[in-house]
């Protein structure tokens, strides 16, 4: 026996009858929509080891011009590593980011 030869077939879209206000009424649509979220989060993070890759490619050529040469690769990886990951809070990408201070108003 070996390996079936072929493509595997996934969705490219997520569920159309998924309802986010309650998410436990269709348990099929629950776990297919589970199943889009971590393939997602997957090629996000396949898309900022590339580029990880390539950053660490330009250092090594560029060499004492890479804070220059290398700007460009820097600003794309921090953009692709803002947001994902495997934390539980669920929180928007938005939040992910530096923290902003927040200005004191007066009263």
């Amino acid at each position: 026996m070996g390996r079936k030869k072929g493509v595997a077939e996934f969705e490219d879209s997520p569920p159309d009858d998924f309802d986010p206000s309650n998410p436990y009424k269709d348990p099929v649509v629950m776990l297919e929509m589970r199943e889009h979220l971590v393939r997602e989060k997957w090629i996000d993070i396949e898309k900022a080891k590339i580029l990880r890759e390539k950053l660490r490619w330009c250092y090594r050529i560029e060499g004492v011009n890479h804070l220059q040469k290398c700007r460009h690769f820097v600003q794309q990886y921090l953009d692709s590593t803002r947001g994902i990951g495997w934390g539980k809070d669920q929180r928007p990408p938005c939040l992910h980011g530096p923290k902003v201070e927040a200005t004191a108003e007066s009263e």
